[in-house]
Formats: C-alpha cells, sequence, structure tokens
C-alpha cells in the first residue's frame, strides 16, 4: 500500500486499544484484524492519546449515524474511506443499503475480513475521481461518513464530491471532519500519518466554503470528543486528555462538519 492507505493503520489500533479496555467503543472486529497482522507500527502512531481520540472519534460517527433515520425505504449509508473499519457491523446494516469505498488496494485487503451481502456492498475507488457514484443506485436518500479522508482532498476535489453527490441522490447528509489550515501545515512537520510516508494534507477553516455551487448547506460543527466519553477514562488520563486532546489547542487543529442537501 502506498502512504496514504497506509494511515488506515492508525485508526485500526486506536479502535482495537479501547475496545480491549471496554471504554468509549466496542469493536471486536478491529481486536480480531489488529492481534491476527500486528501491523508495524511506532511512535506516536501507537499513543494510547490518540487511540483514545480515534476511538472516541469513531464513536461519534458510530452515534450520527445510530441518529438518523437511516432504515427508512430508500435510503442508503456509504462510508467514504472505510479502510477496515467495522461500522457497518457495529452500527448494524439489518435490511439497510451500504457501500463502503475506499482505493482498490485497501478494499482488496478488506476483503479478507469482510464479506459482501445482498445489501452490504464493497467499491474500489479512488473516491477523487467521482466516476465510481455511478455504481451506488441514484435518486435515494444518502448518508454519508466521511471519517479521516477529507484532508486528502484538495478545496475543489471536495466540491466537486458534493456537487456529484448532490446530482445523483434526492437527499444527503454528510458528516465529515477536516483540518484546519494551520492543522495541515504543521502536518508536514509533525504528525503520526508521517510515520507511515505521508506528509501532504489539505485543511480548511470555514466549513461554508463547501456550500459555494455544490448545493449544500452546512448545519452545525459537532463536538469530536464529547464529556460523556471523556470521563470514561481515569484518573490522570481524563485530565491530561481533556486539556491536551479536548481542549483549544485541539479545536485550533481539527473540525467535525455536518451538511445537508439545500
Amino acid at each position: 500500500m502506498n502512504g496514504v492507505n497506509k494511515t488506515l493503520y492508525i485508526p485500526l489500533y486506536g479502535k482495537a486499544y479501547v475496545s480491549r479496555k471496554g471504554i468509549i467503543l466496542n469493536d471486536q472486529k478491529a481486536e480480531e484484524i489488529w492481534a491476527k497482522e500486528g501491523f508495524a507500527l511506532g511512535g506516536k502512531s501507537r499513543s494510547k492519546w490518540l487511540a483514545y481520540y480515534m476511538g472516541m472519534r469513531s464513536a461519534v460517527f458510530d452515534d450520527w449515524l445510530r441518529r438518523q433515520s437511516i432504515h427508512k425505504k430508500d435510503t442508503l449509508v456509504i462510508h467514504i474511506g472505510c479502510g477496515l473499519d467495522s461500522r457497518v457491523q457495529r452500527v448494524g446494516i439489518m435490511d439497510l443499503c451500504w457501500y463502503d469505498v475506499d482505493f482498490p488496494d485497501v478494499i482488496r485487503e478488506r476483503k479478507r475480513y469482510y464479506s459482501e451481502t445482498e445489501n452490504y456492498h464493497m467499491l474500489e475507488a479512488d473516491v477523487r475521481n467521482n466516476a465510481w457514484i455511478a455504481d451506488i443506485p441514484k435518486d435515494r436518500r444518502a448518508f454519508i461518513v466521511m471519517e479521516g479522508v477529507s484532508m486528502y482532498f484538495l478545496p475543489q476535489e471536495l466540491k466537486q464530491l458534493f456537487s456529484s453527490l448532490r446530482v445523483h441522490f434526492i437527499d444527503v447528509r454528510i458528516l465529515m471532519d477536516c483540518y484546519t489550515a494551520f492543522a495541515a501545515n504543521a502536518s508536514k512537520f509533525k504528525n503520526p500519518i508521517n510515520e507511515v510516508g505521508v506528509t501532504e494534507v489539505y485543511g480548511m477553516d470555514h466549513p461554508e466554503m463547501l456550500e459555494d455551487g455544490t448545493g449544500f448547506s452546512f448545519v452545525k460543527e459537532h463536538e469530536m470528543t464529547p464529556k460523556a466519553m471523556i470521563d470514561l477514562l481515569n484518573g490522570i488520563e481524563k485530565v491530561i486528555f481533556k486539556t491536551v486532546y479536548a481542549g483549544r489547542i485541539s479545536k485550533n487543529m481539527y473540525r467535525l462538519y455536518e451538511y445537508r442537501s439545500a
């Protein structure tokens, strides 16, 4: 895998770590994959603080999906940049149509651990090339999660993706995390993704920029590290995490935005 694709190991480790501890996220699939493969990660990539952050971020995305009317007729879920994530199992697809989308070599790796069904599908695609959208039934209501992926898009590529999704579906909701411009610049010098060879990322400071010409409206900013999840940590860990990873410094680096089609 190239550097961008290898970044999937970082959140996988974080989810396996918190799941083993029995806090924040129950992800037995992440535990299984990590224990079986033992991917080579070191340095900040295996920091417990980053693991807590990755676990909380994923739990927030899961909770957002659970709160949506995803089980209504003609509705589907798309997880863009799915990596080896088990969200489809954590949220529960039941009779829901669900698409996990990622680069071809990531999906080939993913198929070692997951199997497609009548309702669950895995698509091989460079998601920056919007041709993959045509492989999904159109004129549906779509709930889309983009976790840990927007920072690899140029701003214009994000706009093009949003526009293509708006044309294809009758109603769209998107939850997406992103770097700020400051974080993108800082990431060239100090970021766990550097340890798997990634140095080029992008950020944005104004979520409204994606409204221009895309057919979407910015809904609101979500909390990436909710107090209820931080309270699951113990003693000094809670204090340190709240100060460093959920404080002003963190919010100057990383944001979580919701959009809906206008």
